[in-house]
């Protein structure tokens, strides 16, 4: 029997450790309901498009803490339904996602961008990790 090796990116060790209560990961998902985004990535970036329906660019707040990126949101207190509200499924609800980034890329260089309620994040791949060709003497 053969035994094949896959190698594992940083996006395969994302996705493991989001399933694993014993990992250092904080996993993004709320224990009511999860908070709609998309985590991808190529070869040349790891990206997250975290949708923020009815929020302006003050109102969302994206650091980075060490290896940690941090996307949140806190809904001010005083937001209540509007008179008349029959249904509220628009409603803005505070959300705090956290992920642990491979030293792969670089989270010094991530550029966000918020275009009609989402907001993209795009993390460069470091220099040390794109592929480099040697010259054979």
């Amino acid at each position: 029997m053969s035994t094949i090796l896959h190698e594992r990116s940083p996006f395969d060790i994302l996705f493991r450790n989001h399933f694993n209560a014993e990992s250092t990961f904080q996993p993004a998902l709320d224990t009511k309901q999860p908070h709609p985004l998309n985590i991808f990535f190529d070869d040349k970036a790891l990206y997250f498009e975290v949708a923020c329906t009815g929020l302006t660019r003050s109102d969302v707040l994206t650091e980075i803490e060490g290896d940690v990126l941090k996307i949140s949101y806190q809904k001010p207190e005083d937001d209540k339904f509007h008179k008349g509200t029959i249904y509220n499924g628009l409603s803005k609800k505070s959300f705090d996602l956290r992920y642990k980034i491979a030293p792969k890329f670089n989270l010094s260089g991530t550029i966000a961008e918020m275009d009609n309620g989402l907001l993209t994040l795009t993390i460069p791949l470091a220099e040390e990790s794109k592929p480099k060709t040697i010259k054979i003497k």
